[in-house]
């Protein structure tokens, strides 16, 4: 430990040579990234270059000489390489930089093989599982897109979906799509748009490419983040033939940038035709429910009570007159009409035999209309 204060502070040379004290105790290191930058100053024998992280936005200044430059063969920017350095602090200007000895080009074999074996990782966490894939929606209103600096992608995506539904409405974020800062570019793109209320879908896409540029698009950090977002994605990575981690994660996997834009809107005049038919349908199902019904009424007016509803008063009135008549002939009321008459005792006891009374007798005689008092002058017969 330094001793100091703000009364004794130490000489920045002291601080520099420190720092350089400590940094020469980590040793050489074998790191891993992407190379850029790669410079031959004129009239020097070392090649300077820095590398970078392939999954977040860091880098780190390297050297070596040309002879073990050129031991690795044709190493291009972006090359992915492991490097075998110890870090140097140049304590005149505080400055860092890692001078490697060996360097050793990352092949295709071995980066299958990485892939591979993440790929059975993320698919044992069941990161790819189908119950997992979020429907797209109808009709999104806005749609998210994630792209290469004016790319072909992105045009394709944009005029295709225009194409389909005019009124479609983009939020576009322009990003490095290939190379050690198309991770970072690419995931801060993605967080934005997922975290947009007006985002409905997203669409991640570039056109094709070799191998190695569609390597950002199956690291493990961007492959877990579109794992959590709650957007729908579509993926439309490269070719059809292409098969990056992307594609398994996200929610729809368009073979090209073209057929993304065909999934995420729906075609204007395909669905105005279905309108149409729906519609035609529609009106075809209600003509013939009135025709039904039209032919119900038909046959319900045809029918006699309905064509003369009195036509079932009158027959029951005539039911009702010719009883009446059966009726009134058989009521005391029609006998007497016809002449007869209803012979009572003082005491309204109906008299049917003579020997009922006696001459003096007092008779009450009923006849159709009105009742007569009569007096018994004498009785004959009544047996």
């Amino acid at each position: 430990m330094l001793e100091n204060s703000a009364d004794k502070p130490l000489p920045v040379r002291v601080i520099s040579e420190a720092i350089g004290d400590y940094i020469d105790r980590l040793g050489a290191v074998w790191i891993e990234g992407e190379l850029s930058e790669i410079k031959v100053r004129p009239g020097s024998s070392m090649v300077y270059m820095r590398l970078r992280d392939t999954s977040a936005d860091m880098s780190l200044s390297i050297m070596c000489h040309q002879s073990i430059y050129k031991s690795a063969g044709e190493l291009a920017e972006n090359a992915r390489v492991i490097i075998n350095a110890k870090a140097s602090w140049y304590s005149k200007n505080g400055s860092l930089s890692m001078n490697f000895k060996e360097i050793r080009q990352v092949g295709v074999g071995e980066l299958l093989a990485r892939l591979e074996a993440l790929k059975n990782s993320l698919a044992a966490e069941g990161l790819f599982a189908s119950n997992r894939k979020k429907a797209l929606p109808f009709l999104p209103r806005v749609v998210g897109v994630i792209c290469g600096r004016n790319s072909d992608a992105e045009k394709d995506v944009v005029e295709n979906a225009k194409r389909r539904w005019p009124s479609v409405q983009f939020a576009i974020r322009e990003v490095a799509v290939q190379g050690a800062a198309a991770v970072v570019e690419v995931s801060q793109a993605l967080r934005e748009l997922d975290a947009d209320p007006e985002v409905d879908v997203i669409i991640i896409t570039r056109g094709g490419g070799s191998f190695e540029d569609l390597l950002p698009f199956s690291d493990e950090s961007l492959v877990r983040l579109a794992s959590e977002c709650t957007t729908p994605i579509v993926s439309a990575i490269g070719h059809e033939k292409d098969s990056p981690l992307l594609d398994l994660v996200a929610d729809f996997r368009a073979s090209t940038p073209t057929d993304a834009a065909k999934r995420v809107v729906p075609d204007v005049n395909e669905e105005l035709a279905k309108i149409t038919q729906q519609r035609e349908r529609a009106r075809r199902t209600i003509t013939h429910k009135i025709e039904q019904e039209l032919s119900w009424l038909g046959q319900i007016r045809s029918r006699p009570v309905l064509r003369d509803p009195l036509s079932m008063i009158r027959s029951r009135q005539d039911d009702l007159d010719s009883l009446l008549s059966h009726l009134t002939a058989l009521s005391p009321q029609g006998v007497l009409d016809r002449g007869y008459a209803v012979v009572l005792t003082g005491d309204g006891t109906l008299v049917t035999q003579a020997n009922q009374v006696n001459a003096g007798s007092q008779l009450a005689i009923r006849v159709a209309k009105g009742t007569i008092a009569a007096t018994v002058n004498g009785v004959a017969g009544g047996e």
